[in-house]
């Protein structure tokens, strides 16, 4: 019986293994466009949410699987698989992080007020954009996770990108700031309403639904026909 029992248990290891590693071979990211720009260019977030969830029970059952006490034979595909897993879930979770900073840049960094004010900060996000659109093109053509998680440049480049983007948000926070203590009532709005107002500066109808944000009793007001940035009414 024992012998039966050690017998089933290696076999089921041994089934499991094969299901993972297929499992895994299968598994694609899928992209999406940003704002203007009509090509892949970031993950999807609930794809990754689903992959990560899915790689977290992989992991688990993967560790179970090699604190079992007949996974010897076994133990080269195991640890392999669990190396070359976390691996990747430590590139999604860069990767992620990354994203959320890129996206939150690309429109303040790209054109309007704030990138003509900010032209050092602005000059640097555009590098970063091309190495961004660089590793997203190529991740979109791979589009499996695992390949795409263990590319050379992606992982040499995100912690880049990441530092960069990093120094591009605080610069912008500095840049708030500074115009919150030059007009106050700034500090009434949040950062993403501020950046609104900043950044479409040069055409004041656009940010009439912010007024009413800033000061009491204020919902809409008239610009001056010939000089646009002076209110009359």
């Amino acid at each position: 019986i024992s012998d039966i029992t050690e017998g089933a248990d290696k076999q089921l290891i041994e089934v499991k293994i094969e299901e993972i590693t297929k499992q895994w071979a299968d598994m694609i990211f899928d992209f999406g466009t940003w704002k203007a720009r009509d090509y892949p260019c970031i993950l999807n977030a609930g794809r990754v949410g689903e992959i990560q969830e899915t790689l977290e029970e992989t992991l688990m059952n993967l560790n179970t699987m090699n604190a079992m006490r007949h996974s010897m034979p076994f133990k080269e595909p195991l640890s392999s698989l669990l190396g070359t897993l976390s691996d990747t879930g430590d590139t999604i979770e860069k990767w992620v992080k990354v994203q959320m900073l890129w996206t939150s840049l690309e429109s303040v960094f790209t054109g309007g007020d704030i990138a003509k004010q900010m032209p050092m900060e602005a000059k640097k996000f555009q590098q970063i954009d091309k190495d961004w659109l660089k590793i997203m093109q190529k991740s979109s053509e791979t589009r499996n996770v695992v390949p795409s998680c263990q590319n050379d440049m992606l992982k040499q480049l995100l912690p880049v990108l990441g530092e960069g983007l990093e120094k591009c948000q605080k610069s912008l926070e500095s840049y708030l700031e500074g115009k919150r203590n030059k007009f106050p009532r700034f500090f009434f709005v949040s950062d993403p309403v501020l950046l609104k107002i900043l950044s479409q500066g040069s055409d004041p109808e656009s940010i009439q639904d912010d007024f009413e944000k800033l000061f009491d009793s204020i919902a809409r007001v008239r610009f001056d026909k010939a000089d646009r940035k002076k209110i009359v009414a």
